[in-house]
């Protein structure tokens, strides 16, 4: 039997329904489900004071792993709703000049290597998203929802067939998660 302990952390509140956990903290509420085939029988979530245990009954790799990775998402959810989470990416050009705007529920790249069409990345509503000047800074208190939108925005970008060693426009992550790359 494998046990991973979590502890909870000072001002946060944290209920635990099954497989099921909210988090509330000074910033926010988060909730998760980790409900799949492969948790639904085999891994427990259990509050004991103040800690969160999960386990599992099988003595397999596999199920240790999938323990010790919902171990390791509760504890970015504590993180997230005490300090959040920031990724920022910086716009890169040489020739022409990239036009970036929030319109809307979406993000709107023009002029990327002087193409006339236009690039859209459909921003999360859970997600701030703010730019200032060259620098595009994407803050949550899910790591996941903000860590996918600031992929999805690099990916925009991505130039294909063509040398990168030369063609480097583009929009660049130069912070994850509060470490700088």
């Amino acid at each position: 039997m494998y046990k991973k302990a979590v502890e909870v952390p000072e001002g946060i509140e944290v209920t635990v329904e099954g497989l099921k956990v909210r988090v509330k903290g000074k910033l926010g509420e988060l909730e998760r489900n980790f409900e799949n085939a492969h948790t639904r029988k085999t891994i427990r979530i259990e509050k004991e004071g103040n800690r969160i245990i999960v386990s599992t009954d099988r003595k397999n790799r596999k199920y240790k792993a999938i323990a010790f990775a919902i171990a390791a998402h509760i504890r970015n959810m504590f993180k997230g709703v005490q300090e959040g989470f920031e990724y920022r990416l910086k716009v890169v050009y040489t020739h022409f000049p990239i036009n970036v705007q929030i319109q809307g529920g979406e993000m709107v790249i023009q002029n990327f290597m002087g193409e006339k069409a236009v690039r859209k990345v459909k921003l999360d509503p859970n997600v701030e998203v703010k730019i200032q000047g060259s620098e595009i800074v994407v803050k949550g208190l899910d790591k996941e929802m903000v860590g996918q939108l600031a992929a999805k925005i690099e990916q925009s970008c991505r130039v294909k067939g063509r040398d990168r060693r030369r063609f480097q426009d583009g929009i660049y992550m130069t912070m994850k998660a509060g470490k700088w790359l």
